[in-house]
């Protein structure tokens, strides 16, 4: 692909931080080349909305490609693709009950290629670096990510180098191996991979497609919030939980709640979105909290949702600035409290819940508990993965081990 894989009404980049810069598509960009900070893909929504209503998406199919207008790739050519999106949104009836709700949904999103939500980004980040004539892709991962990477470089014949923490979880090793992918493991965690990683898979030969390193990846993460207004009969849910690491979900659909609105699919107010982090590493709890617009690195990460083990987020800024205009709120939960809400999910529900899951679940409980969650307002969760790679946390679960001791 070149630059003639990008659809006309794809306009280019906005930084996302105070420089202001607009870039065009003619050229291979990562991050904002005058002040590091990531970029976001621009559209023009107006002659989209002209063109195209919800009505339409039935005949572009059931994956996240139905809402091709307003991704960057155009219609004429070849996608590497693998199924990716389209997950369900289905009711939590015996919570619901339980926690006093009119209504309680779960996106659930272990249905994706590779099992988890990373599925979306790294498709359209790996069809991004095609765009842009790249044949290797890397990035740090600390699981599910490096998955999804491996299994998309695959499919498009490109080459694939990971860095990993040492104790990520056996199953994502494999598996991105099993996949054809490079493999490095590194003591640490996410933020020593990504070290590890500049100097294993330097640039340009490879194409860094770690988390908001690189613009793409939150265009597949915000087809979660296409996906929601269109499985809500596009009424928006009044408040939506997500378990917030590097933050790339949250950050997506942010930005696809505004896109609607230019559009006119939807109408108004955002949905209030609330980040859930581990007691273990919440940086961004600690910065939302403080009143700060700069997240500070986390000491001493640790969690064993390995997702959610992110001490200092690339697009922490970013994160907040999205939490604010959502009207939004944060909360850390425990490892306890993460134990107990997978087995709430799977016990009352039949989600089988990556811990990640488990942090939304817990989060809801106590919210609710408060008060701060109304039993009129429609809520989301997610569960952002499969259970199946995360053994050790539900022997924990399972034994009823609190504390999670390392």
């Amino acid at each position: 692909m070149t630059e003639t894989s990008f659809q006309p009404r794809f306009q280019g980049f906005d930084c996302s931080g105070p420089c202001g810069g607009r870039f065009d598509a003619r050229e291979p960009r990562s991050v904002c080349p005058r002040c590091d900070r990531p970029l976001l893909a621009r559209y023009d929504l107006e002659a989209i909305a002209a063109r195209l209503t919800p009505s339409d998406l039935p005949r572009f199919g059931t994956d996240l490609w139905r809402y091709r207008a307003v991704l960057p790739f155009a219609s004429s050519i070849a996608l590497v693709r693998l199924g990716e999106g389209g997950t369900p949104l289905r009711p939590l009836p015996r919570l619901a009950e339980e926690l006093g709700l009119r209504e309680l949904w779960l996106k659930e999103e272990a249905g994706n290629p590779t099992h988890s939500f990373k599925a979306r980004g790294l498709a359209l980040a790996v069809n991004g670096a095609l765009a842009f004539g790249r044949r290797g892709i890397a990035l740090p991962s600390a699981g599910n990510a490096g998955s999804a990477a491996a299994a998309y470089a695959a499919a498009a014949g490109v080459r694939c180098r990971i860095t990993m923490p040492q104790d990520t979880p056996e199953a994502f090793v494999l598996s991105a191996r099993a996949l054809a992918a490079e493999v490095r493991l590194v003591p640490g965690t996410i933020a020593e991979a990504a070290r590890a990683l500049a100097e294993w898979a330097p640039a340009p030969e490879w194409w860094n497609v770690a988390t908001f390193r690189e613009p793409f990846r939150l265009e597949g993460k915000k087809t979660l919030g296409y996906e929601i207004a269109e499985q809500s009969g596009w009424r928006l849910p009044e408040v939506i939980f997500y378990p917030t690491g590097g933050g790339t979900g949250l950050v997506g659909m942010w930005k696809a709640f505004g896109e609607l609105f230019t559009l006119g699919w939807t109408e108004g107010p955002m949905p209030r979105m609330i980040a859930v982090q581990a007691a273990g590493c919440a940086p961004v709890v600690r910065a939302f909290e403080s009143g700060s617009d700069r997240v500070e690195p986390w000491a001493d990460a640790w969690t064993l949702a390995s997702g959610l083990r992110v001490p200092s987020p690339f697009a922490g800024e970013l994160i907040l600035r999205a939490l604010r205009e959502a009207r939004g709120g944060v909360i850390a939960v425990s490892e306890e409290e993460m134990l107990e809400g997978m087995k709430d999910l799977a016990e009352r529900e039949g989600c089988f819940a990556c811990p990640e899951g488990g942090a939304v679940a817990a989060a809801l409980r106590r919210l609710r508990a408060s008060g701060e969650v109304q039993p009129e307002e429609r809520v989301v969760v997610f569960n952002t993965g499969s259970g199946l790679p995360y053994a050790e946390a539900w022997r924990r679960a399972r034994a009823n081990v609190g504390g999670a001791a390392r």
